[in-house]
């Protein structure tokens, strides 16, 4: 059975909020699963995560009662193949910039007809437990399938993309996309501004959700986005959760004795932001 299918439900709600993995400890995603996410965004694209850490990761994430979004690290058909038969709610696929890039990502992850998934489901059916075909009657429909758009590529080819019928929301990468304008990591610049503006208006015409991912939890900048029009924000990351709380602590600790350093630099070095 598919797990949490509601999250397809929900995704053109006003507002959807995850937030990311990209340790490979599981404890951290069984942590996260039960705060009440809308959903837990795993990473596999720039982390050090295995498959068997993600099967780790999902088993716990689900175990909360949240819905689980992978982000694939390639568009590749073995790839794909390995991390459906472990059975996320979401798939994503990153660096996507052409209509027929979206067309393989989507028939990858997809049983035929519509798609060439190969058959050999395990942890997606509870390793047999759970009827075969009542899962493959539902699991084309009711698993959540995103590409993110993270060149200015991208954007010019949006108008086919938004085209196929099986894609259920896109993810800006910003950052990403500043780079392909020259300007790296400058998010906020009116060129990468300019570029998302634009591809909102597009993939909102064609009536798909939209959404962004950010490591920041700053309320500005989530809020920055939302007013933009996006209705699904991924934000924040587990590693930052646990370099921001250590460091805080670290502060309040160090406080205990200030005379123990000269200038409030002294201990800025010490808490490393």
């Amino acid at each position: 059975m598919i797990r949490n299918s509601y999250l397809k439900d929900k995704l053109m709600n006003d507002l959807l909020v995850g937030t990311h993995i990209s340790m490979t400890d599981s404890i951290v995603s069984e942590i996260l699963g039960r705060l009440g996410y809308d959903f837990i965004w795993i990473d596999t694209e720039h982390s050090e995560n295995s498959y068997t850490s993600l099967r780790n990761h999902l088993t716990a994430v689900n175990a909360g009662g949240t819905p689980a979004i992978v982000r694939v690290s390639m568009n590749d058909y073995n790839h794909v193949k390995r991390v459906m038969e472990m059975g996320p709610d979401g798939i994503l696929f990153p660096m996507i910039n052409t209509a027929e890039e979206a067309k393989a990502a989507m028939e990858f992850c997809m049983y035929p007809p519509a798609g060439r998934r190969g058959f050999g489901p395990l942890r997606a059916v509870n390793y047999g437990i759970d009827d075969m075909d009542a899962y493959i009657a539902e699991a084309n429909e009711k698993t959540c399938r995103f590409v993110q758009i993270e060149t200015v590529t991208a954007v010019n080819n949006l108008p086919e993309i938004v085209k196929n019928p099986y894609i259920d929301g896109f993810f800006f990468g910003p950052c990403d996309l500043s780079g392909s304008l020259g300007e790296l990591n400058n998010v906020f610049g009116e060129k990468t501004r300019r570029e998302i503006r634009r591809a909102i208006s597009i993939i909102k015409d064609a009536g798909k959700p939209v959404g962004v991912s950010t490591g920041s939890t700053d309320p500005e900048v989530t809020g920055f986005w939302h007013d933009l029009g996006i209705n699904i924000i991924s934000s924040g990351t587990d590693y930052d959760y646990i370099m921001r709380g250590a460091r805080d602590n670290l502060r309040s600790l160090r406080s205990l004795n200030p005379g123990e350093f000269s200038t409030e630099s002294d201990l800025h070095t010490l808490t490393v932001k």
